[in-house]
């Protein structure tokens, strides 16, 4: 064959036209489905609800609600105060929260229909979720000043003695132990305290219920007393965990009232009720005092005895007057013995928003935060004139419930104060640690369930935000001035 250069330089370029051409028309035309990245999509954060939030506000737009919003642990930094609450520093096991039953409470508590009255007792002493889970109780030895009239157990009449006791009789109080015994099925648990507001007359070395001083000679026979009283109502079904001696000792312009030195009452528990006591078997609580946090020293110098110090499981206060410090004071000196908080009442003259601080401020948190057992406000229940009351007892003390008529009742700020604490921290709640200062006042517990409990009040006018630290998490939340809140987690 013949070789033609020309052809050939003809083919080249041909061939290398159309591969140009195909190369083109490659990088121009669109592909038909071209790759595409897949979209970055972030989980959405998922906020869980840790912390359960009941509030109460000064001016009563709520009261004791469980509130809402969504509380949950976090790391993310704020500049807010913390209140950090540490469950491995522990302090005193609580007995409970409550109230006194006075013999007037009873009665008009009896005043509602069967309906009402079962309801109430069920809101004030059950654990259900609309009940307070109130756990300890103060009743009276005989009438306090807030019965309809004075009376003890074995009343004579004038000049007449009963060494014996033979006419020492319940009787006055039936009805008292039939709410007791009503109380008691609701909450077998519950603790009484039981205390006196003046021995019988004829003990006494003035012939009144009001104020005197009991007679040395009647000592023993004193003791006795209560212990025919302890026994009685052992024998009704309702046991007596603990008495004091005497209802504010120092304070005899009441009716009833007596009036006790810290030297008599100290001689009076290790020459008579001490020894009584352990004669008859008796496993009931002493505690000493029973009055302001003004005079600690009158515990103090009972407990200072060698012979009654065996006897004394502890001391109990009131704050008409003092300061709230006075428990730890003794407390400090006397540190194997226990301290109590047992009364405290609310005016007819006081207002919600400014009883709400106050008490939630020295009552529940000052209490606690100084070593009681246990936190009590004053009467259970009375009607709207602040009866009954004996003549000369008390006018202005304003219930935990007012007794409106047979059908209606209504909760008063006293009933608010205890709630946030009796409802959400049982018996046997030990106190924790938690840090306090500021406009935020606050007192923590873990509960024998392993629940921990913040309660904070907002001692100021202002909304405060704030954090709850713990186990090194934190939620942030706030109060308005003049609120309460309770805060619950496990």
């Amino acid at each position: 064959m013949k070789f033609n250069l020309k052809n050939t330089i003809k083919v080249f370029f041909f061939i290398t036209a159309v591969l140009a051409q195909v190369k083109c028309s490659s990088s121009s035309d669109p592909v038909e489905n071209p790759p595409v990245d897949p979209p970055v999509v972030n989980p959405p954060v998922v906020v869980t609800n840790d912390v359960d939030f009941w509030l109460t506000k000064g001016n009563q737009s709520v009261l004791l609600a469980k509130q809402s919003g969504t509380l949950g642990f976090g790391t993310t930094a704020n500049a807010y105060a913390n209140i950090e609450v540490n469950a491995a520093q522990k302090y005193q096991t609580i007995d409970g929260f409550g109230y006194t039953l006075t013999g007037g409470s009873v009665d008009v508590i009896n005043q509602l229909n069967a309906a009402k009255r079962t309801a109430l007792l069920q809101e004030l002493f059950g654990n259900g979720e609309n009940s307070i889970g109130v756990s300890y109780i103060r009743i009276s030895i005989g009438a306090s000043d807030l019965n309809a009239t004075p009376f003890t157990y074995n009343d004579l009449a004038a000049g007449e003695t009963d060494l014996n006791l033979e006419k020492f009789s319940l009787e006055k109080d039936k009805n008292l132990i039939a709410m007791l015994k009503e109380i008691l099925a609701i909450n077998p648990k519950i603790l009484i305290l039981a205390t006196p507001w003046s021995a019988p007359i004829w003990m006494k070395d003035v012939a009144s219920f009001k104020g005197g001083k009991l007679k040395t000679e009647y000592y023993d026979v004193y003791a006795k007393y209560f212990v025919k009283y302890i026994q009685q109502m052992k024998a009704e079904g309702i046991t007596i965990d603990a008495v004091t001696p005497q209802n504010e000792p120092l304070h005899d312009g009441n009716n009833p009232s007596m009036y006790m030195s810290a030297a008599d009452q100290g001689s009076f528990i290790k020459n008579s009720l001490g020894p009584a006591f352990k004669a008859a078997n008796l496993n009931v609580k002493v505690i000493a005092y029973d009055h302001n946090c003004d005079n600690p020293n009158y515990p103090k110098a009972i407990l200072a005895d060698a012979d009654a110090f065996p006897f004394v499981d502890g001391s109990a206060f009131h704050l008409y007057a003092g300061d709230i410090s006075a428990l730890t004071n003794v407390y400090n000196s006397y540190p194997t013995k226990n301290v109590y908080f047992t009364e405290q009442w609310t005016s007819s003259e006081g207002s919600f928003d400014g009883d709400l601080k106050w008490h939630l401020r020295n009552v529940i948190i000052g209490s606690m935060r100084n070593y009681s057992k246990n936190a009590l406000e004053w009467n259970v229940a009375n009607n709207q004139n602040f009866g009954p009351h004996t003549d000369g007892g008390c006018t202005m003390c304003k219930g935990a419930i007012t007794i409106t008529s047979g059908d209606s009742f209504q909760r008063n700020v006293a009933y608010y104060i205890i709630a946030h604490a009796s409802k959400f921290v049982p018996m046997g709640s030990t106190r924790i640690e938690s840090n306090s200062g500021g406009s935020l006042q606050n007192v923590a517990f873990i509960t024998p369930s392993g629940s921990k409990v913040l309660i904070v009040e907002n001692d100021g006018s202002a909304t405060e935000t704030f954090n709850i630290k713990f186990n090194g998490k934190w939620v942030t939340t706030s109060l308005e001035g003049g609120s309460v809140g309770t805060y619950t987690w496990k």
